[in-house]
Parts: structure tokens; C-alpha cells; sequence
């Protein structure tokens, strides 16, 4: 599978932004989803997963009640929506895919700037 990730963007703080990841192929639905982010100089961190269904999702403490992970398996797409950003949430994001083999796929990042 091939991932295509954008809506990045700089917004101010306080602001939304909803980033999208466009999946290849057609069996979309297969893949668990989950979206990263990769601060300068700090490792890649978790941000959040949806599970194939889209029934159960899971989120880093530190976006709980902020972000929502979403997923349109007819379109091929997983969404991040980003409320109340903050600088701190300034990043490169990213989506990855798990297959049934435990088998990861990532997608090229896109830049979210939150300034203050």
C-alpha cells in the first residue's frame, strides 16, 4: 500500500487543522491506521491508532481531548482532526499502515506549524 498524507499547514495556536492520508489499493480496510509526529530533534512519537473498522481508536495522553482520528475505508482515506493546537503540537506527521502480518507502511510526512 502507498500512503499519501497532507493538510499540514501553519496555523496559529488555538486553531484546527485536519490532516488527511490517502491509501493505494484496495484493501484499505485491512490495515490498521495510526498517525505519528516527528518534532526537530526528537524521536517519532505515537499520536493516534484506529483500528480496521474505525471501531476503536486510541490517542497519545498529550492530544487526548484535542485530536480525532477518523477513517473512510470507502474512500481510502484516515483523517487527523487537530483542535486547540498548540506549538508544542509543531511537527512533521506522519500515517502509518499495519497488515495482517504486523507489516508497516509509512507514508512521506506533512508539516504542521502552530505558532504562538
Amino acid at each position: 500500500v502507498q500512503l499519501q498524507a497532507s493538510g499540514g499547514g501553519l496555523v496559529q495556536a488555538g486553531g484546527s487543522l485536519r490532516l488527511s492520508c490517502a491509501a493505494s489499493g484496495r484493501t484499505f480496510s485491512s490495515y490498521a491506521m495510526r498517525w505519528f509526529r516527528q518534532a526537530p530533534g526528537k524521536e517519532r512519537e505515537f499520536v493516534a491508532a484506529i483500528s480496521r473498522s474505525g471501531g476503536i481508536t486510541d490517542y497519545a495522553d498529550s492530544v487526548k481531548g484535542r485530536f480525532s482520528i477518523s477513517r473512510d475505508n470507502a474512500k481510502n482515506t484516515v483523517y487527523l482532526q487537530m483542535n486547540s493546537l498548540k506549538p508544542e503540537d509543531t511537527a512533521v506527521y506522519y500515517c502509518k499502515a499495519r497488515d495482517g502480518s504486523n507489516y508497516n507502511y509509512w507514508g512521506q510526512g506533512t508539516q504542521v506549524t502552530v505558532s504562538s
